[in-house]
């Protein structure tokens, strides 16, 4: 039986990657069971890196205002270079539509196994796209993007899927509601976003020395701030807890993906009059943004309902239960999922009023929150590292792989 294999993976994420879930997953956790990567994908603007789990063919930019049509040719030189480098074992594809079908394609030609990894419901975010553009207008834009939805469909459903050996999904609520369109369950393994867990040790992190935090009753969102996730929610919510806790403080431990939509919570805190209640760090580096979190007594984890987020696994909820911070979460099954096995934070729906009543409860029962703050870490090493979710993805090879040894 062989004791490793060479992975071609074609990926949607910027070259090199930041992700944990492709930096850790591939980039450490894999090697240790002789899985070994090409990874193919266009270059995110980064500085250059080796990739010490095998080789990065990074061919064309995601900068470049014609990516979206020319990253599938883009992808298929990479995987020429990686196949001249070595004969793949599989073509694994992540996230991309067109590249899928090549990759598909491709993998028959050299009679190696096709699998496909599902982190985002792609078709359903062109949906959504095409469904905010029709609200201003059915112009050119809108029948653009129809058609792009309507051809996406057709491609991944259709022709990419029924064609790989297995498809890593996500969550478990992912996986259900592939097998609802018709998919097996038996070809799904859910890998939800785990956490380094060296990284989020309490012990080794050094709590931020700010002043502003002093004597506040701090609560914390470490992640993205973006208008589709809703971020103002979060201004409701400390809006309604200022009125009986004066000293409470929201820290929001990230950036924009996109400046405008900084710009636009910015002008909403000053619209409200909450800056003495919320603090905006912007980008910080990791270190830097968990010496914020160790601060906080509450961790808040809004995810809005949906077709887009509810097949999600989310990371921050996961963040704060491995630092030991008791959270509030709402009811999406992977956080759901997470509170009820964890018993680490309190699940409610994503409303002012019961978000800011489990905050509330939070700061005023410290034996509760307490409670809950121990059982997260413990939970989190059991269930959501790398190196736990590593295993889980190492030991689907070995089974969907012919001949590779078991881990």
């Amino acid at each position: 039986m062989r004791q490793s294999l060479s992975i071609a993976f074609i990926v949607r994420d910027p070259l090199p990657p930041l992700r944990a879930d492709l930096l850790t997953l591939f980039g450490a956790e894999m090697p240790r069971y002789g899985v070994h990567t090409e990874l193919v994908g266009q270059a995110g603007g980064g500085a250059a890196a080796a990739w010490a789990a095998g080789h990065m063919h990074a061919v064309g930019s995601l900068q470049s205002r014609l990516a979206s049509v020319l990253s599938p040719w883009w992808d298929l030189r990479g995987l020429l270079r990686a196949r001249r480098r070595r004969r793949p074992d599989c073509i694994q594809v992540r996230d991309k539509i067109a590249s899928g079908l090549l990759g598909r394609i491709a993998a028959r030609l050299l009679g190696v196994p096709f699998i496909y990894w599902m982190s985002f419901p792609i078709v359903e975010g062109f949906d959504t796209r095409r469904d905010e553009i029709g609200s201003r207008g059915r112009g050119p834009a809108w029948l653009a993007h129809t058609l792009r939805a309507a051809a996406s469909r057709v491609v991944l459903y259709r022709l990419v899927l029924p064609g790989a050996r297995h498809i890593f999904v996500q969550s478990e609520a992912m996986a259900a509601w592939l097998a609802a369109k018709g998919f097996a369950r038996s070809r799904m393994t859910a890998v939800p976003m785990g956490i380094d867990a060296d990284a989020f040790d309490r012990s080794r992190v050094e709590a931020a020395s700010d002043p502003r935090l002093d004597g506040r009753r701090v609560i914390l969102y470490l992640g993205r701030v973006a208008r589709a996730r809703r971020s103002d929610f979060l201004l409701d919510v400390v809006q309604d807890l200022q009125q009986d806790i004066p000293g409470v403080l929201l820290v929001i431990a990230g950036d924009a993906a996109a400046p405008d939509d900084m710009a636009w919570m910015r002008a909403e805190v000053s619209r409200r009059s909450l800056a003495h209640h919320v603090l905006l760090t912007g980008w910080l580096p990791q270190r830097a943004a968990l010496g914020y979190a160790v601060r906080a007594e509450v961790g808040l984890s809004p995810i809005p309902r949906g077709a887009l987020f509810d097949v999600s696994s989310p990371t921050k909820l996961v963040e704060y239960l491995a630092l030991g911070i008791p959270s509030v979460a709402n009811d999406i099954p992977d956080q759901r999922l997470v509170i009820d096995e964890s018993g680490a934070g309190l699940c409610v729906p994503m409303e002012v009023q019961a978000f800011a009543g489990a905050v509330r409860r939070l700061l005023q029962e410290p034996g509760l929150a307490a409670a809950l703050a121990q059982r997260g870490p413990a939970y989190v090493r059991r269930h959501r590292t790398y190196a736990i979710l590593g295993r889980i993805v190492a030991e689907t090879y070995t089974k969907v792989l012919p001949g590779l040894s078991r881990p």
